[in-house]
């Protein structure tokens, strides 16, 4: 079955999204466009019919990109109703991910981003806006969930989802890098503990 003119330009955006992400991990700041279609399987030409160059190209992937803790999945029967299992959930999932064999070439483009975007100021605001989507997500599945006898606040979901992301970003790197054994009761344990007054902050 033919793809319609939308569908093609969306699978064709995608393509070179993905193959940018390929080569900015393999290459960083050096990346080159040839490199980019020539892996899409596209040209030069579709990079500036898409997305108006090298740096919209870019843009768009910086926007793609979910950070160091992405838990989109369809599958959410297994968060409980007490923020406590959520939090303890959500901790064996990143340890799960950490875990996995494709971690470290997550853990090696997570880098490259960084090399990528730190000199330029527009992919660096398109980054952070990105990664406050993800907190934003993650403080979704935090918000009204019972604590102490009363439901989460939006705002209290927000502060604990900045807390955990930066937490077990860290414990997930350590478990890549072969520092630390992938420990599920460390990584639940401790990220159980980040629930606090003073991490929630007031209703």
């Amino acid at each position: 079955m033919r793809l319609t003119r939308a569908e093609s330009k969306a699978a064709n955006k995608r393509a070179l999204i993905e193959a940018a992400r390929e080569i900015v991990g393999r290459d960083g700041s050096k990346a080159k466009l040839e490199d980019i279609t020539e892996l899409a399987g596209l040209t030069t030409g579709a990079v500036y019919s898409l997305f108006g160059g090298k740096n919209g190209l870019m843009a768009a992937m910086v926007d793609d990109y979910v950070g160091p803790l992405d838990l989109r999945t369809p599958e959410t029967g297994g968060f409980g109703a007490r923020l406590a299992e959520v939090v303890a959930e959500i901790a064996r999932r990143y340890l799960h991910m950490s875990a996995d064999p494709q971690a470290a070439g997550r853990m090696l483009f997570e880098t490259r981003v960084l090399d990528l975007v730190l000199n330029d100021p527009d992919l660096r605001r398109r980054l952070n806006t990105s990664i406050r989507s993800t907190e934003v997500e993650l403080a979704a599945l935090l918000t009204g969930r019972e604590h102490g006898g009363a439901a989460v606040t939006a705002q209290q979901a927000l502060r604990l989802a900045r807390a955990l992301k930066a937490l077990l970003s860290g414990l997930g790197q350590s478990v890549v890098l072969g520092a630390h054994e992938a420990d599920e009761e460390f990584f639940v344990e401790t990220a159980l503990a980040l629930i606090t007054p003073t991490v929630l902050g007031p209703a």
